[in-house]
C-alpha cells in the first residue's frame, strides 16, 4: 500500500537519490536534461510515493517543454526504487499522474521510452517530432491530453522558457 501525493521541496534531495540509484550514471548528461535545466517541474503533476513507514519507494515528474513553438508536457523520470519493482507501482504513478493532467490546461505529453511498455498508457510514436540528438527518434512517443492535440504538431522539442 502506497500513499501518493504531490512532490513538495523536502522531497527533493530524496527523490534525486532514487533518480540516481535508478538510472545510469551520467543521466544527467541526456539530451532530456537539457531541456529542464533552470526550468521548475510542473509541480500540480510531479508526485512521490511513500509506503506507510513515510519510506520513499516512487516519484514522477513532468516538465513544459515546446513542440513546433506549441506547449506540452515532458513525461520524466519516472522511478520505482529496485525493491519496490514489479508491484505496479510505476504505472500507478503514470496513470495517476496523467489523469491529472486530463483537463488541466495541457493539451499533449510526450517522453522518450519504450513503446512497449508506455503503450498500454496511451502513448504511440511521434514520427514528426524531433528531440535533440542522441535520442533515437523511435523512443519519442506522445499522447494526446485532449482529443487530436498531437494532429499536425511537427518539429522540434524546445526549452520551455
Amino acid at each position: 500500500m502506497y500513499h501518493l501525493r504531490t512532490e513538495m521541496p523536502e522531497d527533493r534531495w530524496e527523490v534525486e537519490a532514487l533518480y540516481d540509484l535508478c538510472f545510469a550514471p551520467g543521466r544527467e548528461a541526456l539530451s532530456s536534461y537539457r531541456l529542464r535545466d533552470d526550468v521548475p517541474p510542473v509541480a500540480a503533476l510531479s508526485h512521490v510515493a511513500r509506503d506507510v513507514d513515510g519510506v520513499l519507494a516512487g516519484a514522477i515528474r513532468y516538465w513544459p517543454v515546446r513542440v513546433g513553438g506549441l506547449p506540452a508536457l515532458l513525461l520524466g523520470p519516472v522511478a520505482v526504487h529496485p525493491t519496490r519493482q514489479g508491484e505496479g507501482l510505476g504505472g500507478e504513478l503514470i496513470e495517476t499522474s496523467l489523469e491529472q493532467a486530463v483537463g488541466s490546461g495541457w493539451d499533449r505529453v510526450m517522453l522518450v521510452g519504450d513503446a512497449p511498455y508506455y503503450s498500454r498508457f496511451g502513448f504511440a510514436k511521434l514520427t514528426d517530432v524531433i528531440m535533440p540528438p542522441p535520442t533515437n527518434p523511435d523512443r519519442v512517443l506522445g499522447r494526446d491530453l485532449t482529443a487530436g492535440a498531437w494532429d499536425g504538431v511537427r518539429g522540434d522539442v524546445t526549452r520551455f522558457g
